[in-house]
């Protein structure tokens, strides 16, 4: 006799009569490992428990003391440093004074000339030429060769400023490198103008 659906209790719906069914071992099988590795969550492996985990006293920058654009980076930024301080008076950052000196000791230089000489990009020098020029500082003259190009002039206000100037940086790089003798300190210009030059 088939058999009929029951009303649920209490609610007057039918209700369908459950019905066993079988599922092959090998398919529950398989399906079981698909929901396993659905529900894994990757965990990233932490430190190693191999090392006891110890705080750092002193930082050890032995390989970078190895390299010498390391070197001559912290070098270069112990001076400047102090060249930032003692030329602000000045009114000059390090690549104004590279600038004017370089003009006060080349009267007539011309801008790609100095582009070359003191490695700048020409749209950068183009506004600090600009600078120089209105505080009165320089003087745009003829070339005496060529008709295209114009010479950088120090105006004697620029000259008198960078007197001054030069001798300051001068002392400034005697004290911060009072550590070396004067041979040392030649010694170092010399070789660190042979990787650049």
């Amino acid at each position: 006799m088939p058999k009929t659906k029951t009303p649920t209790p209490g609610t007057g719906e039918l209700k369908k009569p459950k019905v066993p069914v079988k599922v092959p071992a090998g398919l529950a099988k398989g399906a079981a490992k698909g929901l396993a590795a659905k529900n894994t969550v990757k965990v990233s492996a932490g430190p190693s428990t191999d090392q006891p985990l110890t705080a750092i006293d002193k930082v050890d920058t032995s390989f970078l003391q190895t390299l010498m654009g390391y070197n001559a980076r912290r070098a270069a930024l112990s001076i400047i440093e102090l060249f930032l301080e003692r030329l602000a008076p000045y009114g000059l950052k390090p690549v104004d004074f590279s600038v004017m000196s370089t003009i006060q000791h080349n009267p007539g230089v011309t801008s790609r000339q100095l582009c070359a000489t003191i490695n700048l990009l020409p749209p950068n020098l183009v506004g600090l030429i600009q600078s120089l020029e209105s505080r009165g500082l320089i003087e745009r003259k003829p070339h005496p060769h060529d008709g295209r190009a114009v010479g950088l002039h120090a105006s004697p206000k620029g000259q008198a400023l960078m007197v001054q100037a030069e001798q300051t940086a001068s002392e400034l790089e005697i004290e911060k490198t009072a550590k070396l003798t004067p041979a040392q300190r030649k010694t170092l210009l010399t070789l660190l103008q042979k990787i650049y030059l």
